[in-house]
């Protein structure tokens, strides 16, 4: 069984390939004697490189392999750098690909050194996380990240196309499956509120990884993501949305240290925080809030920053939030929820209504 969601960006439309099997060939025509870079990471390539490899020589294409250290401490400028190095040893010229295999770290940082090495050559996206699936391989939003912040160099840079290959999801360790959790949940909230109930309904089977649930919890979640971004590839309206929860979840990743805390678990605390502020800014239903941070707890993911970010005072990560890309004169905006399935985006928050929420979530007990 296997899906295909189109990206629809005029010339550079796209598609995304949800299925079981590696279905990256798919994504290419044939290209004989053109090259391939392929980046993947230390715990990803033994177990799929020479897949990927097999499945772009079998379309003609001359492939070289480079991995590097597993972890969001590879997202790093001098990482680029040594990417460059090789692409130029394996002769990348303007006609040449580089492919992400992996998760939302190898697709941002591979996405950034193809959209930087000659001023921008064509990239595919392999990934193998459910995180990386659902969110960072779709919509072309590449970088990596510097000490006062994640993700503050980056580029637009749309993919050649999605293979998102679902048995990979196979030998994904317990806590990064349950981490990509956390951004399936964000499009319920932000997007759709009946894919909410259907993830409150299988809680079980999708902590069991039921494949064919998976395509279609996966294929909805491309679909909503392919939407939001046809209606603004840039992010300079509708496309903040998909932000919800990362307010308070970049800055507790970067006061945790990367890698420490994974995207999913600060994004989970961050919608647990942007959820009780929604309650008392925008009229979100207190008993949907409460939805929203008991299915959290049902998959094991943060209902409450405060857990996250423990002995931490409010003032440091107050200092933290101020260095996020939304930011506005160092006031950080939020998107904050409605109702279920529905946000409103560039929220300026007082600092009297932030300071309250989090008192509230620290008296939890």
């Amino acid at each position: 069984m296997s899906r295909t969601v189109k990206v629809d960006l005029g010339e550079r439309t796209y598609d995304i390939h949800i299925g079981r099997a590696m279905s990256v060939g798919a994504v290419v025509s044939e290209e004989k004697g053109r090259r391939a870079l392929i980046v993947s990471d230390s715990n990803v390539d033994p177990l799929y490189g020479a897949r990927c490899e097999d499945a772009l020589r079998s379309r003609g294409l001359n492939v070289s392999r480079v991995t590097v250290p597993a972890g969001e401490k590879s997202k790093d400028l001098k990482v680029v750098k040594d990417l460059y190095g090789h692409a130029i040893a394996a002769g990348l010229d303007r006609s040449s690909l580089m492919v992400a295999l992996g998760g939302g770290m190898v697709g941002d940082l591979t996405g950034f050194a193809a959209a930087t090495f000659l001023r921008g050559i064509r990239c595919i996206q392999v990934p193998t996380t459910l995180l990386a699936m659902v969110d960072s391989s779709v919509g072309g939003k590449t970088g990596v990240n510097l000490e006062q912040g994640k993700n503050l160099v980056g580029a637009f840079h749309q993919p050649l196309g999605v293979a998102a290959d679902l048995t990979t999801l196979k030998t994904l360790p317990d806590r990064e499956y349950l981490s990509g959790l956390a951004e399936v949940i964000k499009y319920g909230v932000i997007w759709d509120a009946v894919l909410f109930q259907q993830i409150e309904d299988n809680i079980q089977n999708l902590i069991a990884r039921d494949a064919d649930l998976l395509e279609t919890i996966v294929g909805r979640c491309c679909e909503i993501k392919a939407e939001i971004v046809a209606l603004d590839e840039r992010e300079n309206g509708v496309r903040a949305i998909l932000n919800f929860g990362h307010t308070l979840g970049h800055a507790a990743e970067a006061l945790a240290g990367y890698g420490a805390c994974l995207h999913g678990e600060a994004v989970a605390a961050g919608m647990a925080f942007a959820g009780e502020v929604s309650v008392c800014e925008e009229g979100f239903a207190v008993e949907d809030c409460r939805r929203l941070t008991a299915l959290l707890s049902r998959f094991g993911l943060p209902s409450n920053p405060v857990q996250l970010l423990k002995g931490r005072p409010w003032s440091e990560i107050r200092t933290a939030m101020a260095t996020d890309k939304k930011s506005r004169n160092q006031a950080p905006r939020f998107v904050l929820a409605q109702r279920m399935g529905a946000v409103v985006m560039g929220c300026d928050v007082s600092e009297e209504a932030l300071n309250k929420a989090w008192d509230r979530l620290v008296a939890i007990p």
